[in-house]
Formats: C-alpha cells, sequence, structure tokens
C-alpha cells in the first residue's frame, strides 16, 4: 500500500565482472578434481621377514617447482612403530605429531604399548573426524608389536587397509611393479632395502616430482634404526 510505512531503500546493482579465462588444461583439471599445486613422492612401506621398512624420496614440490631437496616424509612415533607420507608436509608433520602424543597417553593410561592395528585405527579417525577440512596426505604406517611385523595404507579420509607392502605419492605406478616383481614375505632386512631402493630409484627415474635421496626407518626387534642417502 503505497503512502504507508517507512520506504525501503534501493540496493545499487553489483555489477558483474567477467570471470578469468581458464587454459583448456586447467579446466579439465577442475573437472577432475586435481590442481596443479599439489606435491609429489614416492613412499614405499615393505613387511620382510621380523621387521618392517619404510621409506620416502626427499624431494619437496609445488606444480613444476622443486621447493626443497631435503624434505622428510618419514617419522618414527613410538619405538616400534612409524609412519611414512605422501602429500603436504605441513599436514604430515602434524599428523605424525598428533599419533605420537595419542600413543604416549595411551601407554601411560593403560600400561602397555600401543598395538600397529590400534595406532593405525588411532590415525584413521583422525583423519575423518577432519574429512570436510581434511589433511592431504596419503600415509603407510608400519611397525612391529604382538602379533609380528604389520602394514597400513590409509587415505586422505582415513580409509584402513592392511598389506604386506604399499606405495603411495605420484611414483605409485612405477614403484609398486618393481615391489611385486621382488617381494617375498621370507626378505630379509637387507633384501628388502634393496627392494625399497630399486622401486624408489626407479619411480625417480621418470617421476619429476620425485628425487634427491631416500629416508629409511627400519623397524626390528632391536629397534628403530634411522638412515638416509643422497643423490
Amino acid at each position: 500500500m503505497e503512502g504507508y510505512g517507512p520506504q525501503l531503500p534501493q540496493v545499487p546493482q553489483i555489477p558483474q565482472f567477467p570471470q578469468i579465462p581458464q587454459s583448456e588444461q586447467q579446466q579439465q583439471q577442475a573437472q577432475q578434481g586435481g590442481y596443479a599445486w599439489m606435491p609429489g613422492a614416492t613412499t614405499v612401506g615393505v613387511v620382510f621377514d621380523g621387521g618392517v621398512i619404510l621409506a620416502s624420496e626427499k624431494r619437496v614440490t609445488y606444480g613444476y617447482f622443486v621447493m626443497s631437496k631435503g624434505g622428510k616424509k618419514v617419522f618414527k612415533v613410538t619405538d616400534r612403530i612409524g609412519v611414512a607420507c605422501a602429500g603436504l608436509i605441513g599436514d604430515m608433520q602434524i599428523l605424525a605429531k598428533e599419533m605420537e602424543v595419542q600413543a604416549n597417553l595411551f601407554s601411560m593410561d593403560v600400561g602397555r604399548k600401543i598395538s600397529v592395528r590400534s595406532a593405525s585405527k588411532l590415525m584413521a579417525n583422525v583423519l575423518f573426524n577432519r574429512r570436510y577440512a581434511p589433511l592431504i596426505t596419503q600415509t603407510i604406517v608400519g611397525g612391529l608389536d604382538e602379533d609380528g611385523p604389520s602394514l597400513f595404507v590409509l587415505d586422505v579420509l582415513g580409509s584402513l587397509i592392511p598389506d604386506k607392502y604399499a606405495v603411495v605419492g605420484t611414483g605409485t605406478e612405477i614403484a609398486i611393479g618393481v615391489i611385486e616383481e621382488g617381494y617375498k614375505e621370507t626378505l630379509t632386512a637387507e633384501e628388502a632395502k634393496d627392494l625399497v631402493t630399486r622401486s624408489i630409484k626407479s619411480a625417480i627415474s621418470r617421476d619429476s616430482m620425485s628425487g634427491d635421496g631416500i629416508d629409511y626407518l627400519i623397524i626390528t626387534k632391536e629397534g628403530i634404526a634411522e638412515e638416509s642417502i643422497k643423490f
């Protein structure tokens, strides 16, 4: 009804600006859900007779830019459990630190060391709880407990898959072929290390996002040994 009550002000129309044109490659990446800045890696885990070995190369990339040649993607969690990751370095560090703290709290509360399966399930819960703001990392958890050596693979949303060997990262397609060709459950520690080294070197030779050296975490009854080589 005209003439009654205050008149609402007219909101001016906001001008519409044309969107920045995207290249065909960017449009394809957006449709597929991929992003050019996602970092690469080649990270491997193998169960051998008496232990587990985790390893990853050292290169940190964003797109085609090599940001660092000394990145660390393998972390000690307890004196019998370790994690190896591929993805964003910051997310790896946060996840490994969270797992280390929770494993220590478990040991103090229960009075015994946490098992590899329980530690992996704990990490899976952390990842799933962050599903709406995910930690961008693929993770391999390996270790030794009363049930013997074991290995678990986790994706961004916390899917938990047990296995005897695993590879994650951009070099997976190349490295997994070498692992599958040479893997046996009766491998010794030295044989497993040689197999892991060959798989990562084969991936480095073809994957530009991987390179510059290898970090190892070797878990046996004697404890954890950390080793590193540079290329």
